[in-house]
């Protein structure tokens, strides 16, 4: 039986959270409006301001069910978990081939080269789905730029190089993204990428489901009994999850962006569902958040063919099954590891 992650998103200012016998039970002046069984939950997000009962907390982490604390940005500020699950050889292993640049490489080179690859067939099916599209030499010379980035990663053998090749690759592809959105409105238009704080309607969108990809695919590593603040393309850094980070780079271009894409193109989030500040920060209204959130989970139930696997299964699937991948991996179950190439 496959299972996928089943993740509760708290967006309300002001909600609260509490346990009632063996459910969580979300309050919003003081009204019920949410009761959800505990074990039919892997984790829980709460943005801005979300307030969650120290008993909900506890048996949140002895019943294995991680709680994160956002800010309404989407930026990890802290987490609540039970006791780290899994064979704790396997994290020993971990930290072993991250402290070894050598014995990391056979995992950092498949991360960049397939996030490389991944972003080009994002570019290449835009060009597919409008063959007549108004910028199509500009996204074919950055698709083709992008193939030659793949190969030269597989190539390298230094992993501050590989860092370097893909700021790059991700320049290249984000330098021709603005051409991808359809939908000709002001508020969607796209210079550069931009974070902490987005400073435009598509950073604000990108960085927000990136927040989510990122709470999934921790959740799917702590699943597994991997260490999630243990990576190895990103640094350590105290509070981020630099493995779920490793993982999901090349997942990013295939569900997020495109999903972001999806939203601008058929205007199911509008201009008006943007509110800038006086830093210049743009934010999320309620309900464009809300919108996001739910067009999300509905992405996730899509069906593909996983390229390693070679099973049907559905997108929210797939970081689980990578992380359990790369900790077959580690244990040295595969030479490389097998990263999600989108076809």
């Amino acid at each position: 039986m496959k299972q996928h992650l089943n993740s509760l998103f708290i967006t309300t200012q002001g909600a609260s959270l509490r346990k009632e016998g063996q459910a969580v039970v979300v309050r919003v002046e003081k009204q019920t409006k949410l009761r959800v069984p505990l074990h039919q939950l892997d984790s829980i997000a709460c943005f801005g301001r979300v307030w969650a009962s120290p008993q909900l907390l506890a048996a949140c982490a002895s019943s294995g069910v991680s709680v994160s604390l956002l800010s309404e940005y989407g930026r990890l500020l802290a987490a609540v978990v039970g006791f780290t699950s899994g064979n704790v050889l396997l994290r020993r292993q971990q930290y072993r081939v991250a402290d070894d640049e050598q014995a990391s490489l056979p995992i950092v080179r498949p991360i960049v080269a397939a996030k490389v690859a991944n972003c080009r067939t994002v570019l290449m099916r835009a060009l597919r789905d409008r063959p007549n599209h108004a910028d199509v030499s500009e996204i074919k010379q950055a698709a083709q730029r992008l193939t030659d980035q793949a190969q030269i990663v597989m190539n390298c053998n230094d992993i501050d190089t590989i860092r370097g090749l893909e700021g790059e690759a991700a320049a290249i592809y984000f330098g021709a993204f603005n051409a991808l959105i359809t939908h000709h409105h002001p508020s969607f238009a796209f210079a550069r990428r931009s974070r902490r704080p987005p400073l435009d309607a598509v950073n604000a969108l990108l960085s927000f489901v990136y927040t989510l990809l990122a709470h999934d695919y921790r959740s799917a590593c702590e699943s597994v009994g991997l260490d999630s603040q243990c990576g190895f393309l990103h640094c350590d850094r105290p509070g981020r999850p630099s493995l779920a980070l490793d993982l999901m780079e090349a997942f990013r271009p295939v569900l997020a962006d495109r999903l972001v894409l999806s939203l601008i193109n058929r205007q199911q989030v509008k201009p008006t569902g943007f509110n800038i500040q006086e830093s210049g920060a743009v934010l999320m209204s309620d309900e464009t958040r809300k919108a996001v959130l739910v067009a999300y989970q509905q992405r996730k139930l899509d069906q593909l063919k996983h390229p390693f696997v070679d099973e049907m299964m559905t997108l929210g699937l797939v970081p689980h099954i990578q992380a359990r991948l790369l900790a077959r991996t580690l244990r040295g179950d595969h030479d490389l590891y097998p990263e999600f190439i989108w076809r």
